[in-house]
C-alpha cells in the first residue's frame, strides 16, 4: 500500500492493478496454448522493482510447474522470463528420463548453434538486432569506461551511459542461449577535478551495471576481483597526497583491482541439464577444466602490456573467464571487442567467436591478427560491414 492509500499499481499507473487482472490475463494465455485445464494459479504477487506481475502455475496437486511474468505497463508476456509452455507440458505429464522397464526415453538436447566465426563493425546494438536468438553460448566484454568530460566521451551524462549499457545487456540477453553467461570487466571510475576547489568523483560503475542485470532477466551469480600489481594504479594519482601529508581525511585507497561480475541468463534449467542434455557429450569431456584453476575469486593477473588498445583486458583473464563458462565449439560474443582478445583466446582455446566493434581502427587489427588466431580457417570467418583480409599470395 501506498503512503496515499493508493495501492503502489495504481500509484505506478500500472494497467495490471490487481490480483484478479493478473489472473484474468493468465488464464486467457493458458487458454492459448491448450493448458487451461491442467494448470491452476497460485497467488500472483507485484514486483514493483521491476514492473512487473509474477504469477505461479501449478498442478492440480498444488504442485508448482511454471511462472508467467507479466509486464505490469503493458499487459503483455514477456516470453523470455516466463516458463515456456513444452516445458509445463513435460512437468504435467511427468515425463521420466527412463521408463520403469529401465530404457532411456528421448531426451531434450541443447541445439548447437549454427554461428560461425564472425567480426562485425558498427554499433554493437544493431549488431547485436542481427544475431540469431539464442545463438551465442557467453556473452565476455569489458564495456569502454565512462568518463564524464565530452573531450574524451561521446556521454556527456552518467544516466546516457547507464541507458546505453542497458541497451546493449538487453540486447545481450536476447542473443544469448537459455541459461547461459554473460561476464562483464568493469571496474569505478575516477573523475578529475577540474580546478582546486572541486573535489574529484568516484563512480561506482559496477554496482549500477548490476541492477541494471538484474532488471534485464539475469540472475548474479559471482563477483571476481581481479587484482592487478601495486604499482599499477598509481597512474590514476589516487593516495600521493596521503602519501606525502599522512593527515588524516585525506586517505584514499589506491585501485589496483577490477571486478569480472558474472551472470545468468534466467531459466528454470538446472546448470546441471545443459552438462547432461549437451549435444555432444564428447565436448563436455574435452572441455573440463584441469587441476590449475581459480580456487577463489580473487585472481591476480598481470595488465596487458604492449597492446594497441589503451584499456585491453590480458589474454590470461579472457581465457579463464571462457575456460570456466563454456564448452569447446560454444560461440563466445564480445560486443566491444576492441584488438579482438576475446576472439585471440576463444580460438585458442576452441571456441568459435563474434566479435562486435565500432572503431575502425581496431577492425584493422583484427584483419592483421586473425588468420594468427585460426591459421587456414581464417578464410571462413564471416565479416559484417568490412571487407575481409586480402587473401595471402602464393608462389608458383
Amino acid at each position: 500500500m501506498a503512503g496515499n492509500g493508493k495501492l503502489v499499481a495504481e500509484q505506478r499507473r500500472y494497467r495490471v492493478r490487481t490480483v484478479s487482472d493478473a489472473k484474468s490475463i493468465t488464464t486467457a494465455w493458458l487458454e492459448t496454448v491448450g493448458l487451461a485445464q491442467a494448470v491452476t494459479l497460485g497467488l500472483p504477487e507485484v514486483d514493483d522493482r521491476y514492473h512487473i506481475w509474477r504469477v505461479p502455475l501449478r498442478r492440480r496437486r498444488n504442485e508448482r510447474v511454471g511462472e508467467l511474468v507479466i509486464d505490469a505497463y503493458t499487459t503483455e508476456i514477456i516470453e523470455d522470463k516466463s516458463t515456456r509452455a513444452d516445458l509445463i507440458e513435460a512437468r504435467l505429464l511427468r515425463k521420466p528420463e527412463e521408463t520403469a522397464q529401465g530404457k532411456k526415453t528421448t531426451r531434450e538436447a541443447s541445439r548447437r548453434s549454427t554461428m560461425r566465426n564472425t567480426i562485425g563493425f558498427g554499433d554493437c546494438r544493431e549488431l547485436l538486432d542481427d544475431t540469431p536468438v539464442g545463438g551465442v553460448d557467453l556473452i565476455f566484454t569489458s564495456p569502454p569506461y565512462f568518463n564524464a568530460r565530452p573531450e574524451y566521451s561521446e556521454y556527456e551524462a552518467y544516466e546516457q551511459y547507464l541507458d546505453f549499457m542497458r541497451q546493449v545487456i538487453r540486447r545481450g540477453h536476447r542473443a544469448l542461449a537459455d541459461g547461459r553467461f554473460f561476464v562483464m570487466n568493469t571496474a569505478p571510475v575516477l573523475l578529475r577535478r577540474t580546478h582546486r576547489n572541486e573535489a574529484s568523483r568516484r563512480i561506482a560503475v559496477p554496482f549500477d551495471l548490476h541492477r541494471i542485470f538484474i532488471e534485464e532477466g539475469f540472475d548474479f551469480i559471482d563477483d571476481i576481483i581481479w587484482v592487478k600489481p601495486e604499482g599499477a594504479g598509481w597512474a590514476t594519482g589516487r593516495g600521493r597526497r596521503f602519501a606525502a601529508d599522512r593527515n588524516p581525511l585525506q586517505y584514499k585507497a589506491v585501485p589496483v583491482t577490477e571486478y569480472v561480475l558474472v551472470y545468468r541468463k534466467r531459466t528454470d534449467r538446472l546448470i546441471d541439464w545443459h552438462i547432461r542434455n549437451h549435444h555432444d557429450p564428447r565436448l563436455v569431456e574435452s572441455s573440463k577444466i584441469k587441476d590449475d584453476y581459480e580456487r577463489t575469486n580473487i585472481w591476480r593477473i598481470q595488465p596487458a602490456t604492449n597492446s594497441p588498445h589503451p584499456a585491453a583486458f590480458p589474454r590470461d583473464l579472457a581465457e579463464k573467464v571462457i575456460s570456466y563458462y563454456s564448452f569447446k565449439d560454444d560461440v563466445v560474443l564480445d560486443p566491444f571487442a576492441g584488438s579482438g582478445t576475446t576472439g585471440a583466446a576463444a580460438a585458442r582455446l576452441e571456441r568459435r567467436f563474434a566479435l562486435f566493434e565500432i572503431n575502425p581502427e581496431y577492425i584493422e587489427l583484427m584483419r592483421a591478427s586473425v588468420d594468427q588466431w585460426l591459421g587456414k580457417e581464417a578464410d571462413n570467418v564471416l565479416w559484417i560491414g568490412c571487407q575481409p583480409p586480402a587473401p595471402a599470395m602464393t608462389l608458383l
